[in-house]
């Protein structure tokens, strides 16, 4: 290296002060080879990064302040050109927004929850008979229940269909206990019929969804807002009944389309004796 190249080296104490990353953070930076120095000086150890590296710090340190994640950063930095490095941030920019709009959704909640006096859920009592249905049953964990809930009534929609059985009521679900304390358990998703076909397609079964005295109330808002029918629901339940053994029924009274999957009100249903 001549007289010249050095002259053009700077020290990581400078190069922390020109692009406002810490030694600690260029340390990282080094060890995961997302920014390393271009001389590491073979007796004392230190670190040497070239003046021409100062605005890739600079870029970095900007796409780190908004959470793009190393391993996407060295995919914008290693991309062979404009377009692919464009597609990694429009891509990170997407998930900011959906995560922007989940932040929003959480204080629209909160604000409600605060406001709330005590009567957005009341509740009622129904005798519900036994049902027959063909239903969709499955281990489901709890990361997972939107997607399996939305594909479960895709699929028991079309078994109606196809299958020639007539709908005697709303779509319902049952949740067991272990769903709620350990975020995984056997979910029921049904759909009463008036009577069960020969032939059912694969996945589709017949279920006998059991005779219950139900106390219930009515949501309809947001999925995210769910528990607090659930709390109230419960609540009301200990003060007011005996709660039962059993799953905590779901029912969707539909407010379009019955196939619109998203268009209902959810009736929740707590099982009670007496």
């Amino acid at each position: 290296m001549t007289s010249h190249d050095r002259a053009h080296l700077l020290s990581i104490g400078e190069f922390s002060r020109m692009t406002f990353l810490s030694v600690k953070t260029l340390r990282h930076y080094h060890e995961t080879g997302l920014l390393e120095p271009v001389r590491i000086d073979p007796s004392s150890g230190y670190r040497f990064y070239d003046v021409s590296q100062v605005a890739t710090a600079q870029v970095i340190r900007r796409f780190r302040d908004l959470d793009l994640p190393i391993e996407r950063l060295r995919a914008f930095l290693d991309a062979p050109d404009e377009g692919a490095r464009n597609a990694v941030i429009v891509d990170h920019l997407d998930k900011m927004s959906g995560q922007l709009r989940e932040t929003q959704a959480t204080v629209d909640s909160l604000r409600q929850m605060l406001a709330e006096d005590g009567k957005a859920f009341p509740v009622s009592y129904r005798d519900e008979p036994a049902l027959t249905t063909l239903a969709i049953t499955d281990e489901v964990a709890a990361a997972d229940v939107v997607g399996w809930w939305m594909d479960a009534f895709r699929d028991l929609h079309r078994a109606v269909r196809v299958s020639g059985a007539t709908r005697v009521g709303p779509d319902g679900a049952l949740f067991p206990t272990e769903f709620f304390t350990d975020e995984v358990g056997r979910l029921v998703a049904f759909v009463p019929v008036g009577a069960v076909p020969a032939r059912l397609p694969a996945r589709v079964t017949a279920y006998d969804v059991p005779a219950s005295r139900l106390a219930l109330t009515t949501f309809d808002g947001p999925p995210l807002d769910l528990d607090r029918a659930y709390g109230a629901l419960g609540r009301w339940v200990v003060e007011q009944a005996s709660a039962s053994e059993g799953p905590v029924r779901e029912r969707y009274l539909p407010t379009g389309d019955e196939d619109d999957l998203l268009a209902h009100t959810t009736e929740v249903c707590w099982p009670v004796t007496g």
